[in-house]
């Protein structure tokens, strides 16, 4: 693989007005909102910059740019409970055991015990901890769920926070440090 394949194959994260991190865009889009003035560069600590050359040009693309245009937000809602969504939330996975074949969805707190079909009573549950639950709660059946249900987040409040997740574990291995 030569080394310009390489750089066209990274990609950049955007940050919005409010420097809020948004996406991550391939480095040809960057080099778009570059060159149209739509975005600028931010330069922060340790972060790679890319050199890209064409025959009248050299434009250095840093690994995060930020936006100068203000965009219109896209309403977005949370989407209705569907078996899609809870399926698509828990990661294919269930709640209570970890297994991914023979999928159902569970109500945490029983319909037939005033729970609800909401998003932070429905979880993933394969077919046999389904069964061994029954007709209960998780606690009257001695299971534990591997994580509290909640509604799906805001994709760009989903993207910010695996970002900063990420950020600080980088930080960690560069400095050695590790909060334990």
């Amino acid at each position: 693989m030569t080394a310009a394949t390489n750089v066209l194959e990274q990609s950049i994260v955007v940050f919005s007005q409010n420097y809020l991190p948004i996406s991550r865009v391939n480095i040809k889009r960057a080099i778009v909102l570059l060159l149209t003035g739509k975005a600028e560069p931010l330069r922060m600590m340790d972060v790679r910059v890319w050199q890209v050359r064409s025959p009248s040009r050299v434009i250095e693309v840093p690994e995060h740019i930020r936006l100068t245009i203000k965009g219109k937000e896209r309403p977005w809602r949370v989407p209705p409970v569907t078996r899609r969504e809870v399926l698509r939330r828990d990661h294919y996975t269930c709640q209570y055991c970890g297994s991914t074949h023979n999928l159902t969805l569970d109500h945490v707190i029983p319909l037939s015990r005033g729970g609800s079909h909401t998003w932070d009573n429905v979880v993933t549950a394969c077919e046999r901890c389904n069964q061994r639950k029954g007709d209960r709660t998780p606690e009257e059946a001695g299971m534990v769920l591997r994580s509290k249900p909640r509604a799906p987040l805001h994709p760009t409040v989903a993207f910010a926070e695996q970002f900063w997740r990420q950020q600080q574990t980088r930080q960690e291995q560069i400095s050695g440090y590790s909060p334990s």
